[in-house]
């Protein structure tokens, strides 16, 4: 028998790491949209625990310059995407993560209500890797499976002038054309 691929909010292809920084959606709020982010910690280098320390309360300040500047900062994402394609999931989908802050998608603020962020390891201005956009792909797919057709967008374009990512080396028609969905579902390119 084989096994779901979903079991409540949490897909099965991801390793579960829950996150404290989470909390009811809104009654009736759908998912609508899903926030693509960037983030690295320490920024730049990749592959380690900060950003896994971040979403879960457990990063120390003191063991990098950089961490000092995020010392009791709750946040949350539902997914990282490392750049190997490996994939943690911190917020059951069912849940709302606290990934977006002030934000605003198709004249409807707080994304956080009705939104899926993921994580993906990098920085913006900087290329993705291969692996990414593969399991990303599946993701979305997942994710439409389970919720139904929603928007795809960026942080930076529910949040202008305040975030920046996933920024400029994100290639956004690369991932419309893979998936095969209307245009209409993405950020303007």
């Amino acid at each position: 028998m084989s096994r779901p691929a979903w079991q409540g909010g949490w897909w099965h292809a991801a390793r579960r790491v829950p996150s404290p920084n989470h909390g009811p959606r809104p009654p009736q709020a759908e998912v609508t949209l899903v926030l693509l982010h960037s983030i690295s910690l320490p920024p730049g280098q990749y592959g380690g625990d900060g950003v896994e320390r971040l979403f879960t309360n457990r990063l120390d300040p003191d063991a990098h310059p950089y961490y000092a500047g995020l010392k009791g900062l709750q946040v949350s994402s539902h997914f990282f995407l490392r750049r190997d394609g490996a994939l943690l999931q911190f917020v059951s989908c069912d849940d709302r993560a606290w990934h977006a802050g002030a934000s605003r998608w198709k004249g409807r603020d707080n994304c956080n209500d009705y939104s899926i962020g993921i994580e993906l390891e990098g920085l913006e201005g900087e290329r993705f890797e291969p692996a990414q956009y593969d399991r990303l792909a599946g993701l979305l797919r997942a994710l439409q499976r389970r919720h139904g057709a929603f928007d795809v967008a960026g942080h930076e374009h529910v949040a202008p002038g305040r975030k920046a990512d996933p920024g400029p080396g994100f290639d956004w028609l690369h991932l419309r054309q893979r998936l095969g969905w209307r245009a209409g579902r993405f950020a303007p390119l």
